[in-house]
């Protein structure tokens, strides 16, 4: 079951249930309570028994401050219901031997399920997990970005129809969706227009297209849900004041602050066309398009050895991955490279810094993997860029599928704080 939320638990990462902006929190819609207006105690044991494993009433008591008679006339009703199951007692499971055995529940982690989607500018992927993180289907597939609205928004429904057919999750226990972007988002999940269409590109109306699939369905921004997946899993956890930046072909930044994920009138928090406009960076191009421009333009200046390795690297095509390889051998050329790119990234943590003031910088994506070098340069030079203490600079360990992976967590808080308690009503309700 996923981590849970209760009173003793750290406080929430942002994007997880019960943090600030995330479904469930104070002045967001779907805010907990009782599934569909009935006993309040549902609700609290509902939110009790998510992420705990086997509980007894006793333990459930505690947890949701409710009486005994309460908490149990609760739990049976849930029971009764399909949705919280009964465990064999203490004593049946070989366990215990002493005195009348504690009966025993759980809230399986089957009883419903999430979906996520990563639709990003070339790429499509979906995941099905049930409340546990289990991945019970996923797929991935390149997209034309020359598709057409209508042509892309039938291809996200072809392979959303697709991993939920192979997950064999019924429909009505979708509990959950969330849909990661390339492209700020509102409130409402729209984005707004862009001067190429790019946005509306990469959201065709997804909040629109997606309505139905679940109690809950949201669309947000790809560095948002990085921004999510590190606060709840990665280099994030327990850090209130930080940015995900998603580095590979365009930078996208995810800032949270205070334990707030920053949006936005139009979601456009973390949009990094401003770097378009401050001298060093002079583009929004991502580290990995940095890598070969500034290798390309060592090797026309004459600097690198003609007759070196890197030049011979660009007889077979010049790419981040394999400058940065080349760099791990010792080559001289290649490693000024990761120089001059570690002093780029520099005045873009420095800039971020400055307008945020967070404390760690997460480099994220595909990229992550082999961009250490990188972030080592980065740091010797960024500490007289700014008036401010210095944030760490740290390498993402969540890998190509960060987005998706925030998705999920987005996903699972909406799941416990409304899908979950609308799935009880709706089996209470016959």
């Amino acid at each position: 079951m996923p981590r849970s939320a209760a009173s003793d638990a750290p406080p929430a990462a942002p994007g997880a249930a019960g943090a600030p902006g995330a479904p469930g929190a104070p002045g967001a819609p779907g805010a907990p309570g009782a599934p569909g207006g009935s006993r309040p105690s549902l609700g609290q044991v509902l939110d009790f028994a998510w992420g705990r494993g086997p509980f007894t009433a006793t333990e459930a008591m505690a947890g949701a401050s409710l009486t005994r008679s309460t908490t149990i006339d609760a739990i049976d009703t849930l029971v009764e219901a399909g949705v919280v199951r009964e465990l064999p007692n203490a004593r049946d499971a070989g366990q215990y031997s002493a005195g009348r055995p504690a009966r025993r529940f759980e809230l399986p982690s089957d009883v419903g399920a999430v979906i996520a989607i990563d639709a990003g500018d070339t790429h499509l992927g979906v995941t099905v997990t049930d409340l546990a993180r289990m991945p019970l289907a996923h797929r991935r597939t390149d997209l034309d970005r020359h598709h057409t609205v209508g042509q892309r928004r039938a291809v996200i429904l072809q392979h959303l129809d697709a991993a939920l057919a192979s997950s064999g999750v019924p429909r009505d226990r979708v509990l959950a969706l969330c849909a990661g972007v390339a492209a700020p988002v509102a409130r409402n999940g729209s984005s707004p227009p862009h001067p190429d269409g790019f946005w509306e590109r990469t959201n065709p109306g997804l909040a629109e297209l997606l309505a139905g699939w679940a109690p809950v369905v949201e669309i947000k921004n790809d560095a948002v849900l990085a921004a999510a997946a590190e606060g709840d899993l990665g280099e994030a956890v327990g850090c209130r004041d930080y940015i995900a930046l998603v580095a590979g072909e365009r930078f996208g930044a995810g800032a949270v602050v205070d334990g707030h994920i920053l949006h936005g009138a139009h979601g456009g928090v973390g949009e990094m066309v401003l770097f378009d406009h401050v001298r060093g960076v002079d583009s929004a191009d991502g580290l990995g398009p940095t890598i070969t421009r500034i290798a390309g333009e060592l090797l026309a200046s004459g600097d690198a050895a003609a007759d070196g390795a890197l030049a011979r690297l660009a007889t077979e095509g010049l790419t981040a991955d394999r400058v940065l390889a080349l760099a791990e051998t010792g080559d001289a050329d290649a490693a000024r490279v990761v120089r001059d790119t570690g002093a780029f990234l520099a005045r873009v943590v420095a800039v971020l810094g400055s307008t945020y003031d967070p404390e760690r910088v997460i480099v994220c994506g595909a990229i992550a993997e082999s961009i250490q070098p990188v972030l080592d340069a980065a740091r010797d030079v960024l500490r007289p860029l700014l008036d401010l203490p210095a944030p760490a600079i740290l390498r993402s360990k969540l890998g190509a599928d960060i987005v998706l992976a925030g998705a999920v967590s987005t996903a699972l808080a909406a799941a416990r704080t409304v899908g979950l308690p609308q799935l009880v009503a709706r089996r209470l309700q016959g």
